[in-house]
């Protein structure tokens, strides 16, 4: 029997619909990077720390490390790895104003193509300063 020759799609896209199915996995990228970037840096609740004091508190880790009890030295231990990380993180803060550049440039035709409104972006915790930025009011 002979082989039949597969059939293309029935309706191929347009050059102008690849386009806009581009720019839209375009906006939704700058997007998500943006709020999962808002959501890892989200601070945590209490007093906020400086850099100054968390290096003292490794400092006095270090110090109390050297008399402490098998109990005390594995949470000492454990303190100086979350303040490490936590400093390690603190230098990251230029990655989320790069992103929120992407956002502001993508977030009205994004707001305005899915239905998303000023409101919506505040209680996610996207700030009132990036979203005037990025052209979207508070009557969206």
């Amino acid at each position: 029997m002979p082989r039949m020759a597969k059939r293309g799609p029935k309706n191929p896209l347009s050059d102008e619909h690849k386009a806009a199915m581009a720019a839209g996995r375009k906006e939704g990228r700058a997007v998500r990077d943006y709020l999962d970037a808002l959501r890892a840096n989200k601070p945590k609740p209490g007093r906020p720390r400086n850099a100054e004091r968390m290096t003292q508190r490794l400092e006095a880790i270090e110090r109390d490390l050297k008399g402490a009890s098998s109990i005390d030295e594995l949470r000492l231990l454990q303190e100086r790895r979350n303040l490490q990380s936590e400093l390690a993180a603190a230098g990251s803060g230029s990655e989320l104003s790069t992103l929120e550049g992407g956002f502001v440039a993508v977030a009205k035709a994004y707001s305005e193509h899915k239905g998303i409104s000023y409101a919506t972006w505040r209680e996610f915790g996207v700030p009132a300063a990036v979203l005037s930025k990025a052209g979207i009011s508070r009557s969206r």
